[in-house]
């Protein structure tokens, strides 16, 4: 019986039926037939401490004891406060304010209308907003306005705003991308830079030196233009810091989280910004009102999950479980390092990533959906980014795991080479 489930990111006309998933533990997804899965890219990059943590589980059933959905508008309630409070413990300095919603492309929505509101609000006309080549931050129309262009969204480009990008930094051509943000600048229209600090995800795990986003913060400051951060994919730890800005010594005016923020067990976001994007917005006058909202702003069982996460962060060793993932990945990528397969072998703290040398690369690559069932097949979630692999697992990852994975990357690497891929 065919299912009615539309699927996301997903060609049905081209893909395998769906595995049906039973059950979660730890690193691995457990399907209808007891297999054992191993989940090196967190469930799309949301699972951090691994699935079902029980401190987390534990919340959530507290939570639902007192707790369902409650309006926002006009009430609050303990866990979201308390989430608020504990994010701005562990966030970069300056930021003092707390607005939540959804998703990852919800709160970097929210960041872009707060920053374009701050200057309506403050009577300067600066209306554009600069964004770095081969971006991602979402799929509402704002956010794919602001992310990379091409086959995702060129079916809706007449709904899209334009946007200035600066070329990618690449290595030896940093200052490029720093002349081109110096001369948008200097324009005095440009309202913000939206940029994935140190790590693009869905672009192609590129990665940049942390100096590159401490210029762009200087140049910004400079000119009084407004730095997002979108830590939506780089947040609790990827990068080996709670927040990737950490590395570069940098606080944002406007910071977007999600994503591993509930540890992945629910979804929410949080979008954080300074008091002084906050008070452009406090007036008697209601229309300096920030109008932005979703139903489910602030859900108190997915807060609950959140500050139980807040709680796993300084009662167990999660420091020192990255630092441990860091090293294993060092340790396994390396074979990789000359082989001529394999191109660009790079990691940025727990991530790492390498590009399979073909004919023709990119998302659309065909080897992509042939390496997916291949990882398939071994019982490995692994999706490459078209020819770019790359693992993201669960801090609680073993160092069989890993083997595993990487083991099935050289694996898949030889099929390719013998035409078997």
């Amino acid at each position: 019986m065919s299912s009615p489930v539309w699927h996301p990111f997903t060609q049905h006309a081209l893909e395998p039926a769906m595995r049906r998933i039973v059950q979660t533990d730890g690193a691995c997804l457990i399907d209808d037939s007891g297999s054992r899965i191993f989940d090196a890219i967190s469930s799309w990059w949301v699972i951090t401490h691994g699935h079902r943590h029980p401190a987390i589980m534990a919340a959530i059933q507290a939570a639902c004891e007192n707790y369902d959905q409650i309006i926002f508008a006009e009430y609050t309630h303990e866990p979201a406060e308390e989430l608020a409070r504990g994010l701005l413990r562990i966030a970069p300095q300056g930021l003092s304010h707390v607005f939540y919603s959804d998703s990852g492309s919800t709160c970097v929505e929210v960041a872009l209308k707060m920053a374009l509101g701050f200057f309506h609000n403050s009577g300067a006309q600066r209306r554009r907003i600069c964004v770095l080549e081969h971006g991602y931050h979402g799929d509402t129309i704002g956010t794919m306005s602001a992310g990379e262009r091409g086959v995702f969204n060129a079916a809706y480009e007449p709904m899209l705003f334009g946007v200035d990008r600066l070329p990618f930094p690449k290595p030896g051509q940093e200052q490029e991308t720093l002349d081109a943000f110096e001369r948008f600048c200097a324009t005095g229209d440009v309202a913000a830079l939206l940029i994935e600090p140190l790590i693009l995800g869905a672009g192609g795990m590129l990665t940049y030196p942390a100096s590159v986003l401490s210029e762009l913060k200087r140049i910004a400051e400079r000119h009084g233009t407004l730095l997002i951060a979108d830590e939506v994919m780089t947040g609790w730890g990827r990068t080996g810091t709670v927040f990737a800005c950490e590395q570069a010594g940098v606080a944002p005016d406007i910071l977007c989280t999600s994503k591993g923020l509930t540890g992945g067990a629910l979804p929410l976001a949080a979008t954080l910004c300074t008091a002084e994007i906050f008070e452009a917005h406090l007036s008697a006058d209601r229309r300096k009102t920030f109008f932005h909202s979703s139903s489910y702003t602030a859900n108190p069982i997915a807060c609950a999950a959140a500050v139980a996460n807040l709680n796993v962060w300084d009662d167990e060793p999660v420091r020192q479980r990255i630092g441990a993932l860091e090293v294993m990945q060092a340790e396994k990528l390396a074979r990789f390092a000359a082989d001529p397969r394999f191109g660009n072998v790079r990691q940025t703290g727990a991530i790492t990533a390498l590009d399979l040398t073909v004919p023709a690369g990119g998302y659309l690559s065909e080897v992509g959906p042939k390496l997916r069932a291949f990882f398939r097949e071994r019982k490995l979630l692994i999706r490459p980014l078209g020819n770019v692999i790359y693992l993201m697992p669960p801090y609680c990852v073993t160092a069989a795991d890993l083997d595993r994975a990487y083991d099935a990357i050289d694996e898949a690497a030889a099929w390719f080479a013998a035409g078997r891929l």
